[in-house]
């Protein structure tokens, strides 16, 4: 009998707690409505409401992410923030279809096991002690992060890595190792993190002048690279010269795995003929989204023939293009309620204090909250507020909102931060005090690093 009764109890019990859930998020848009009554319009209110109804849902799981990312289409019109039409046109981004693009040729990099041929060739560069180890693994993990999901490469290459030793202090090092590694490589590319896909969606949106694939890279290369180095002496350190055996011979490259490979390096050519370099060259001119998408929906046509829709399709994350979506409306809402212009009349006073002070302020602010808030949501609400400010005191918006993005990609103290730090979290090896004590040297670092860059580099060629 209690075998028969448990599975319904079971069912009854996780309806109950998703209705906490649920109200839980309902309760704290309704505060959030009522505070901002007070200093905010009708409409205002009623949006920042919604986000913060949004981010609850999101961060508790009481509904599936994309059900949740679809919520704008519903409530933006039935509270005259935007129209249905307004709304929907988002879930349109063409950014969109650029992530589309670069996930598709992901699959196939997965599907192939050429993310294992890399990985090895990749620790073959390296020396056999811990620390060459762990560079090994930040370097490889970013780099893979850079194509292809941060969450999809972390899962790829922990199991790997926690098989190399059964020293648990090993484990941590090579699992956090992993997991920043993810997170720094992936604004190495605008495909890399979904907040790189949401500002470049919004530059267009706003008619700024677009930054070009290959320009995006060399931009950011000094900053990952960087960071790469110092992840790992910090994980590495107290290690000495700790020797690991681990096995590292590569098998010569599968005809699947050679077709993907012309198709990935065939990506990269088009793209930097494509990108401009003014005043000598002007480039094809071609889309950036269509060179993306044609590659992956290549890989379905003979020759290739790498991707069968079939069995693919349900590896096609639609949930977070649903995400994309939800993201780019709260910044159209955001930028049509008025709402950003109102929050950058109070930011703007900020403008007068010293440049760099103005920098670090904006990169602090977004690290640190983007700890406990998803970095889609937060830089979906930055940059529209990021843009007015830039407006209004004449500053370049574009050099400001690049600040904010990638520091929304750089979470590294707590697991709710981002899903690679979740996935090292999962593993067992890894708690939060371990966590959040390196994680708290890589933020402050990261923010450091970013205020530089900025100020040497991205200020003198956006």
């Amino acid at each position: 009998m209690c075998q028969i009764l448990a599975p319904g109890w079971q069912m009854q019990s996780d309806a109950v707690e998703t209705t906490k859930k649920i109200f839980m998020a309902v309760g704290l848009g309704s505060l959030a409505f009522v505070l901002m009554f007070s200093f905010f319009t009708l409409e205002q209110s009623f949006l920042v409401s919604f986000i913060v109804m949004m981010v609850t849902l999101w961060t508790n799981e009481a509904l599936p992410l994309a059900v949740v990312s679809l919520l704008p289409i519903v409530i933006f019109p039935a509270a005259d923030i935007l129209s249905t039409k307004e709304t929907a046109a988002n879930y349109a981004n063409p950014i969109i279809y650029l992530f589309l693009g670069g996930f598709l040729l992901a699959i196939a990099v997965e599907k192939t096991g050429l993310h294992k041929w890399i990985a090895n060739k990749m620790l073959s560069l390296f020396p056999s002690t811990a620390r060459g180890i762990i560079f090994a693994l930040i370097f490889t993990s970013g780099l893979l992060s850079a194509v292809l999901s941060n969450t999809t490469t972390t899962l790829l290459l922990l199991p790997i890595a926690l098989f190399l030793t059964d020293d648990n202090r090993l484990k941590v090092r090579f699992a956090l190792g992993i997991a920043y590694g993810a997170s720094i490589g992936g604004i190495l590319t605008p495909i890399g993190t979904p907040p790189n896909l949401i500002f470049l969606g919004l530059m267009q949106e706003m008619n700024l002048a677009p930054i070009a694939f290959i320009q995006w890279v060399w931009m950011v290369a000094p900053l990952v690279l960087a960071m790469f180095i110092f992840a790992g002496f910090v994980l590495s350190m107290g290690l000495g010269k700790l020797t690991i055996e681990a096995d590292r011979k590569t098998s010569p490259l599968s005809v699947d795995q050679k077709k993907v490979l012309f198709v990935l390096f065939g990506v990269i050519a088009m793209l930097f003929v494509n990108a401009p370099i003014k005043p000598y060259y002007s480039g094809l001119g071609l889309s950036e989204t269509g060179i993306l998408l044609g590659a992956g929906l290549l890989l379905f046509a003979p020759p290739f023939g790498i991707l069968e829709w079939m069995k693919d399709k349900n590896t096609i994350p639609f949930r977070i293009m649903f995400l994309f979506g939800a993201g780019f409306a709260i910044a159209d809402a955001f930028t049509q309620t008025g709402m950003a212009t109102e929050i950058a009349s109070h930011l703007v006073t900020l403008t007068a204090l010293p440049i760099l002070l103005f920098m670090l302020i904006i990169a602090a602010m977004v690290t640190f909250t983007t700890e406990v808030t998803s970095n889609t949501a937060l830089i979906s609400i930055m940059l529209p507020i990021l843009y007015e400010v830039a407006n209004v005191a004449g500053l370049d918006a574009r050099l400001f909102m690049m600040i904010a993005t990638v520091c929304a990609s750089y979470a590294f103290m707590l697991p709710i931060a981002t899903p690679p730090n979740a996935i090292a979290m999962s593993t067992g090896v890894v708690n939060v005090r371990t966590m959040a004590a390196y994680g708290i040297m890589f933020n402050i670092v990261g923010i450091l690093l970013i205020v530089a860059i900025a100020h040497m580099l991205w200020a003198r060629v956006l």
